[in-house]
């Protein structure tokens, strides 16, 4: 445990202590196994042995999924902007511009379109190390544009979840995106059009609350973290201690909110199996 803490870093959730893609020769997973990134990627970011699903980001789950990591980016260069004019520990288009820097991306998510197995499909992938992963207004809008984009050429959606929830810089507006895709996705639905909806490690907040439990399979990997609120905020509100493994994605397919777990180095064919019996 770190006696210090950055200050300049502003506010920290124990999610934000955790690296997506590991920037080193070495990976040590939290069973203790280190493993060489080169087998790490070859493995699709999955730790030999302890089966540890490791965080990636759009670039690497567009590599495991499109045939030949082929594709075409859907709106590549929309990003945020203030109408609220917000400031916390800095200004709200200061950390979006230090986050575009740090992670070479535009918003927190990318969207495109590609063949899997030879199957047209568009993808939505979060990047949970654009602020959290916070869903707001650009976030929103690629979604609902990745739909139409589905519904102009009649071909499925896959959207893979990765976020903390509503980006609270952009208050109601970001709440907005929650009804506003769903309603997207309802035109989805009624056009007969398969939407597969993949939560990773974490899930939460507003992303869960709407169109990440809306697909017509809503499929996890293991051990991701999946809930609206969290942990010790739920822990605190009802005075009780929690079940074992709460909010893990066995513990919610275990309820009846997933249809199954997938590992990761199966997910390419599993989706395909998923998309030839939905078509």
């Amino acid at each position: 445990m770190a006696w210090f803490r950055r200050s300049d870093k502003g506010i920290l959730t124990p999610t934000e202590s955790k690296r997506e893609v590991p920037d080193g020769l070495w990976f040590k997973s939290p069973g203790g196994k280190i493993v060489h990134t080169r087998e790490l990627k070859h493995n699709a970011f999955v730790v030999p042995d302890e089966d540890y699903h490791v965080r990636i980001g759009s670039k690497e789950y567009f590599e495991l999924l499109f045939d030949h990591n082929e594709f075409k980016e859907l709106d590549p260069d929309m990003e945020s902007a203030d109408p609220l004019n917000f400031t916390d520990t800095k200004p709200y288009l200061e950390r979006i511009r230090e986050s575009q820097e740090k992670t070479e991306l535009k918003d927190a998510i990318r969207t495109a379109v590609g063949k899997l197995n030879g199957i047209d499909i568009v993808i939505g992938c979060m990047d949970f190390s654009f602020i959290g992963g916070s869903m707001g207004s650009v976030v929103g809008e690629k979604i609902s544009r990745a739909i139409d984009h589905c519904l102009k050429h009649r071909i499925p959606l896959l959207l893979i979840s990765r976020s903390g929830g509503a980006r609270m810089m952009e208050a109601g507006l970001s709440l907005m995106q929650m009804a506003k895709t769903s309603a997207k996705l309802a035109l989805l639905d009624e056009a007969g059009i398969p939407y597969i909806s993949l939560l990773t490690d974490p899930t939460t907040g507003g992303v869960t609350a709407s169109f990440a439990m809306l697909g017509d399979f809503n499929i996890a990997e293991p051990g991701a973290l999946i809930g609206f609120a969290g942990p010790r905020v739920i822990r605190e509100t009802i005075g009780k201690d929690l079940p074992k493994g709460f909010q893990s994605a066995e513990f919610v397919l275990d309820h009846g909110f997933l249809d199954f777990i997938v590992d990761r180095r199966n997910l390419k064919n599993r989706l395909t199996v998923l998309l030839k019996m939905l078509a």
